[in-house]
């Protein structure tokens, strides 16, 4: 660290790195570090930066997504957004989940996917009651706008949705309430067939959850 950079919190440090919250230069940055991350998994881990990183650059300009700041083989440093993770902050406004639909498809025209929001941890609630989102390490680019890419941002929206459904039940609408009733084709193979060895590798042997990083922000007013 030099003068001009502190650390402030450790927000989460697993077998694919760590990630840390720091000052640098007066701004508050999220640092993800994966040097220390184990052997057999520093590959995908740089792999997973990597993809963060090209996200980001080119997502530039949306607000409430976060700016790269700088990016190497293994770190990464992005804005820090001041907020609490959805299922600690619980929106209950309606306009939170309007909000959150627009910057989706904003998302969407930038031909990405971010395919990680089913995770409430990746959407935050800002001080404004804004939506805001994070973490694009599985995000995926696709300016041919294929079948693939459509199933992609279809189920992006589903995610939504249900979580929408979780806090707001009342305010689906009748093509909402229809798009939940039908999962695409690539969410059905998924589930039947790769979700539950994922959840064996993520929950049992990971120590994952998809709530993972809840205790982060626990305590903070905002936090990002």
């Amino acid at each position: 660290m030099t003068s001009s950079e502190a650390l402030q919190q450790v927000l989460k440090r697993d077998l694919f790195g760590s990630v840390s919250r720091l000052s640098r230069g007066g701004e508050t940055r999220v640092l993800r570090d994966c040097s220390d991350a184990r052997w057999w998994l520093r590959p995908l881990a740089r792999h997973l930066l990597g993809r963060e990183g090209r996200a980001l650059q080119r997502l530039e300009g949306i607000e409430r997504i976060p700016t790269l700041q700088s990016s190497s083989r293994d770190r990464l440093e992005r804005q820090w957004i001041e907020g609490l993770p959805m299922q600690i902050a619980r929106p209950g406004d309606p306009a939170y989940f309007r909000k959150a639909l627009q910057l989706l498809r904003r998302l969407h025209a930038r031909d990405l996917t971010h395919n990680d929001l089913a995770k409430e941890t990746n959407w935050l609630v800002t001080p404004d009651g804004l939506p805001a989102l994070v973490d694009f390490q599985l995000a995926r680019h696709a300016p041919r706008r294929g079948r693939l890419f459509r199933m992609l941002a279809h189920g992006d929206l589903r995610h939504l949705l249900k979580h929408k459904r979780q806090y707001l039940p009342g305010h689906l609408t009748a093509r909402q309430r229809a798009i939940l009733a039908q999962p695409s084709p690539l969410s059905r193979v998924w589930r039947a067939t790769v979700k539950p060895l994922y959840l064996f590798v993520t929950r049992r042997l990971l120590g994952w959850s998809d709530r993972e990083g809840a205790g982060d922000r626990q305590g903070m007013s905002r936090g990002g």
